[in-house]
């Protein structure tokens, strides 16, 4: 049975091409525009949104570095200029776990603005995207990163002083949003939790989840009733549709990696985590589990920080889809430098 979903993600939609239909069987499962994956299992992927190409942004150097060839595991870094020592950021983007790309130019401007105005540096993952690498790929992906900078920072290679240099590995943050604030959850616990020599000399000091994409079975009033604005980038059939591409075969949403406050999950007064900023949309179908999440962390004597953005859905800052969007991405550059530098 075909099972079709819609998501407005209206950048241009002349790039919202269909591309030429192969016989691969029926469609089994489709987010109109950004995935449709056929019977025999081929995944199609149009190109609605626009790469970017790396570049200098207002001051702010990128280049793609890859990581492990064999998994084409690679990462765009991006380097303001700053004459001191700059926090490290290790960023996940967004996207289901099922789409989107550290190339793409709308994670490319959001990224490289945030840089210049937080004074970071900036470590942009192009992790493995499900149903070909369902979770707890992505996750792996990101703790591949860590060990990756942590040997670069041990050798002093050559190839990478133009940013190493500059790094102050006393302050490295994991961030995210949607899906990727799920993965900056779930590798900062993994990392965080194990042992905090794992990955000296990085110090991990703290997570920023942007409107963290978190699920469960029981529905919240968010998620059934929430007033979203017009081409919402997440609506329920959308969000249900992402777990269920991303999730190992045979579990539900109440799996710890997709609710890890379900029954029977690690409680969090039990993990080891750092501090935690939370960054929830009023309009976004996420903004009541977004909420539950963060009050449970401070229930649990984790130190946290919660932001709710007024007006605004999911993914605003990076779709720039309401007319509050400018705004209330500038706050959140703020929050964001302000919690990188405290």
């Amino acid at each position: 049975m075909r099972s079709k979903r819609m998501a407005a993600i209206s950048f241009n939609p002349r790039l919202n091409v269909q591309g030429g239909r192969k016989n691969h069987g029926v469609v089994v499962e489709e987010i109109e525009g950004l995935i449709r994956i056929y019977g025999d299992g081929q995944v199609e992927r149009p190109p609605i949104i626009p790469s970017a190409p790396c570049m200098v942004t207002n001051g702010v150097v990128s280049k793609d570095v890859a990581i492990e060839k064999f998994t084409n595991l690679w990462t765009r870094i991006y380097v303001p200029s700053y004459s001191s020592k700059m926090p490290l950021l290790v960023y996940f983007h967004g996207g289901g776990f099922c789409v989107g790309s550290a190339s793409w130019r709308c994670y490319h401007e959001f990224l490289a603005a945030l840089a210049s105005k937080a004074g970071c540096i900036i470590l942009s993952l192009n992790y493995r995207l499900a149903p070909e690498n369902r979770l707890p790929t992505a996750y792996d992906d990101g703790i591949n990163t860590l060990m990756w900078v942590k040997q670069e920072a041990r050798n002093g290679a050559n190839e990478h002083k133009w940013w190493l240099n500059q790094c102050r590995y006393s302050s490295l943050f994991l961030a995210g949003d949607s899906a990727g604030a799920n993965i900056a959850y779930n590798v900062a616990i993994r990392s965080y939790g194990i042992s905090g020599s794992s990955i000296k000399p990085l110090i991990l000091k703290g997570i920023i989840l942007i409107q963290p994409f978190f699920g469960g079975e029981e529905r919240t009033i968010s998620e059934m009733h929430a007033a979203q604005p017009p081409n919402s980038a997440l609506t329920l059939s959308v969000f249900d549709t992402y777990w269920r591409l991303s999730l190992p075969l045979g579990a539900n949403r109440d799996h710890p990696w997709c609710n890890p406050l379900a029954e029977g999950a690690t409680t969090l007064r039990e993990l080891k985590l750092p501090g935690a900023m939370v960054c929830i949309s009023e309009m976004d179908i996420l903004k009541d589990r977004n909420l539950e999440f963060s009050n449970a962390l401070a229930s649990a004597g984790k130190w946290v920080e919660t932001r709710m953005y007024k007006g605004v859905g999911h993914a605003f800052q990076i779709l720039h889809n309401s007319q509050f969007s400018q705004i209330r991405t500038q706050e959140m550059m703020s929050h964001l430098k302000a919690f990188i530098n405290q």
